[in-house]
Order: C-alpha cells, then structure tokens, then sequence
C-alpha cells in the first residue's frame, strides 16, 4: 500500500482568501495550451496568428469553467442546486464536469469561429491537441483534494484517502491523468503534426478520450449521489462518454472518406 500524500488544498493563503491547488491546475493547463498553440501557431498552414491563438484560448477557457461547473450540477448534483444554488459559483470546492466543460468549449469555438470568420473544424482540430493538458491538470488537481478516489482494491499501490474511509482504493484520479492526460497528448500531438485531413484529429481526440474515460471508470467510485445508474454497473461518465465514441467514429469516417475523394 502507497501512503496518500498529505497535501494541504490551498496552496497560498493571501490573508483571508486562500488559492487553491484546483484552480492552480486549471490555469497551467491552460497557459501549457496557450503556450504549445503559440508556437504552433508559427507554421502558417495551420491558419492561426498568435493573436488569434490568446482570443481562442481565452474563450475556451471561459467555456470550461462554465460548462464544466453547469455541467457537473445538471449531471451529477441538481439536489444540492435545488437546496443551495449559490452551489453553482463554488468552483474552488472542486466540481467540474469534462462532459459539460466540452460542451462549454463548443459553444466558445463558435462564437470564436463567427468573430474570426474560421471553419468550426478548423479551430476544433487545431485545439483538441492540448485538451489532454488541461485534463492532466485538472486530475492532479482531484487528487490533490482527496476526491473521486476509486475502488478498494488489494493492489500494492492502491491508497488510503482522507474521506474515502479506511479503505484501500485505487488511485484513480492519477490513472485518468495518465491515460486521458499524458498518454492523449502525445497521441494527439504526434498525429496532428502530420497533417491529417480535417475531421481526423478531433475524431482522435472523441475516441482517445471516451475509452480512456469507459476504462478508467471501472476503477474509480460512481458519484455518491448517483452511484451505478444502469445494468448494475455503467457510470454517468461512461454514459455520457459512449455518445462521444460513436461521433468519433463517424467523423473519422467521413474524415478519411472525404479524403479519398479529394
């Protein structure tokens, strides 16, 4: 058995206010995506200039924390809306849903594809390469807080988390930073670089994403709240992640069939 690091959640106290890791997390994997995409951005055959690269990660962002904090209440806690809806704006608490966060950035890229007169494709598949980053962060950043453990198990490297009991769980945040952080990444990275044709990488992304999120689900804890909501044994996130597999199948498809006909 690991030992659960101790980590104290905020990681500087500014008097009264208290910064937390969370949102730490959140913001370097957003300045890593501004950060790879400004660079990027120098080759000219992906269409973007760093200025538009700073307006379209400054929208994204805006979209996951919106959508990511809407999201999680709609599909994971509208009891505690109900009871308390200042729940809503609590995002320091922890929280976040990827589901409703995507959604989120949907909407922000097409409302930046209006203003900068770009093909919503083109700006999704120029994105989607540094998600992973974000998502990486962002599973650092539950683990941190001792949230959304996994499932007891008699693994040498499973752990004991401070509110998950006495019991020996995997550590679950830190298989979804690998698969849907890190392993992603270098997927998505590697395979836009060779310029594939439009569709193709956010169609990676969709089927990257949602079988690391099926697979990694199996090992981690359902909500409380919800617990196993179908057959005994399917999660929210892996209801919410089957619709994103079977886009991406189609849009990879039609991607490569496009292609063939180009």
């Amino acid at each position: 058995m690991l030992h659960y690091p101790q980590i104290d959640p905020i990681a500087i106290h500014l008097g009264p206010l208290g910064v937390h890791w969370y949102g730490l997390m959140y913001l370097l994997g957003i300045f890593l995506g501004w950060g790879l995409l400004s660079w990027r951005s120098q080759d000219l055959d992906y269409g973007f200039s760093k200025e538009e690269v700073s307006d379209l990660i400054f929208y994204a962002a805006l979209g996951v924390v919106l959508g990511g904090r809407i999201g999680y209440i709609l599909f994971y806690d509208t009891a505690t809306l109900w009871q308390s809806p200042l729940t809503l704006f609590k995002v320091w608490q922890g929280g976040m849903s990827f589901h409703g966060g995507l959604l989120g950035v949907l909407l922000a890229c097409f409302l930046f594809c209006r203003k900068y007169k770009k093909q919503f494709m083109q700006v999704m598949d120029f994105i989607v390469p540094v998600v992973p980053l974000g998502l990486c962060a962002g599973r650092i950043g539950n683990f941190i807080n001792g949230e959304l453990w996994g499932r007891v198990t008699t693994e040498p490297w499973g752990m004991i988390f401070p509110t998950g009991g006495p019991f020996i769980r995997h550590p679950s945040q830190l298989y979804e930073a690998f698969l849907e952080g890190l392993v992603l990444f270098i997927a998505l990275w590697w395979y836009s670089s060779h310029k594939p044709p439009r569709m193709a990488v956010s169609a990676l992304f969709l089927i990257g994403y949602s079988s690391a999120r099926i697979f990694c689900e199996f090992f981690r804890m359902p909500d409380p709240q919800l617990s196993f909501i179908a057959f005994g044994w399917l999660t929210m996130g892996q209801l919410l992640s089957l619709p994103m597999f079977i886009l991406g199948l189609i849009l990879g498809y039609f991607a490569y069939q496009r292609k063939k006909t180009s």
